[in-house]
């Protein structure tokens, strides 16, 4: 798959090296050109402009602080309309881990309003450091990944991606359901700021008491 990475920093790294290792035809871009080609070098990946690596993309994820969203999405212009984008970002103020988007609004609805482009949002509640685990178990279970979206073919590339990682996906509901997995995300955010390991998760817990043995 012809995927483009709109970024160069860690979760642009972490989960690019996973989609490299698979086979995936990436291209970098990012606010930093100067990054974007470290980061492509590294990945044995192509370098682009925005528009090179729109047109490039059967799918995108779009990893980049939510300071400067805007700033990409600007660029990205219509170059991604109709296209499959994964969103990993959060848009959580650090100083109190607070959202800054409007109450019942999400970062993913904003970037499908501003590209027209088929988003899932996925991939946000976990620090870069989980995803560059070689393998993602917790507790001797898969890592369980949330995501969720409006478009069975975007649904679809999210489910093959986040099994390429080594996740377990996770439908969670519609696009609407993207200000839940935010608002978890900050809640993870603060724990990580508070002292706790960078590979601290949130992992469902799989009951494995026999049906016939819970009380009637």
């Amino acid at each position: 798959m012809r995927i483009s990475i709109f970024g160069a920093g860690n979760m642009a790294e972490a989960l690019g090296t996973k989609w490299a290792a698979h086979g995936h035809d990436l291209m970098i871009t990012g606010r930093s050109p100067e990054k974007a080609a470290a980061l492509a070098e590294r990945l044995n990946a192509q370098v682009g402009s925005f528009a090179e690596a729109a047109h490039h993309a059967e799918a995108a994820l779009i990893a980049v602080l939510y300071q400067g969203m805007d700033y990409t999405l600007d660029r990205i212009g219509d170059g991604l309309d109709d296209k499959p984008i994964l969103d990993c970002n959060n848009p959580v103020e650090i100083k109190d881990f607070t959202l800054t988007t409007p109450p019942g609004t999400s970062m993913a609805q904003h970037i499908a309003k501003r590209t027209g482009g088929h988003v899932v949002k996925a991939f946000n509640l976990c620090h870069a450091d989980v995803w560059r685990m070689p393998t993602m178990t917790f507790d001797g279970r898969p890592l369980s990944v949330p995501f969720c979206g409006d478009n069975p073919t975007a649904l679809g590339v999210a489910t093959r991606l986040i099994a390429d990682v080594g996740g377990v996906p996770l439908p969670t509901g519609d696009l609407r359901h993207a200000q839940y997995l935010e608002a978890t995300a900050a809640i993870i955010i603060a724990q990580l700021f508070g002292g706790r390991p960078t590979r601290t998760v949130f992992n469902l817990v799989n009951d494995q008491i026999p049906a016939n043995s819970l009380p009637q």
